[in-house]
């Protein structure tokens, strides 16, 4: 189930010439599509385009929703515990934009998800067939 989440919502990020990549740039590819939508989202709220907003943060909280579906309680333990949690504000927190079109809050989860991105990518490339999706999310 976590890989084939994981892929539907890579599916939405990427071209299907990425399909093989590995689960480690699968979660990057992600977390690089997330963001995008985000700052997308962000513009819209600029312009005042309520509806391309709406469809860029949907799009985000699918994402969102994905690696959550990916995590792995078994192996990941309290890191994918505590990944789920923060998944799950991130998806409470892009429904207020969407409401109230806060900028702010867009910022912060943002950066939220820009720390867990930049961890992602810290992993050493020894580890990147090793580590399972579901437990580093």
């Amino acid at each position: 189930m976590s890989h084939s989440n994981a892929m539907q919502s890579y599916r939405h990020v990427q071209n299907n010439n990425d399909i093989n990549a590995s689960r480690h740039q699968l979660i990057v590819k992600l977390f690089d599509g997330l963001l995008q939508r985000l700052a997308s989202a962000r513009g819209h709220i600029d312009r005042r385009e309520v509806a391309s907003k709406g469809e860029c943060l949907g799009s985000a909280i699918s994402i969102i929703g994905g690696l959550r579906a990916s995590l792995d309680h078994t192996a990941g333990g309290e890191i994918a515990s505590n990944l789920d949690n923060l998944y799950e504000y991130c998806e409470r927190r892009l429904l207020d934009v969407n409401k109230n079109n806060d900028v702010d809050i867009l910022d912060e989860v943002v950066g939220l998800l820009k720390d867990i991105r930049s961890a992602w990518v810290e992993i050493p490339a020894d580890y990147h067939e090793q580590t399972p999706v579901a437990a580093a999310g």
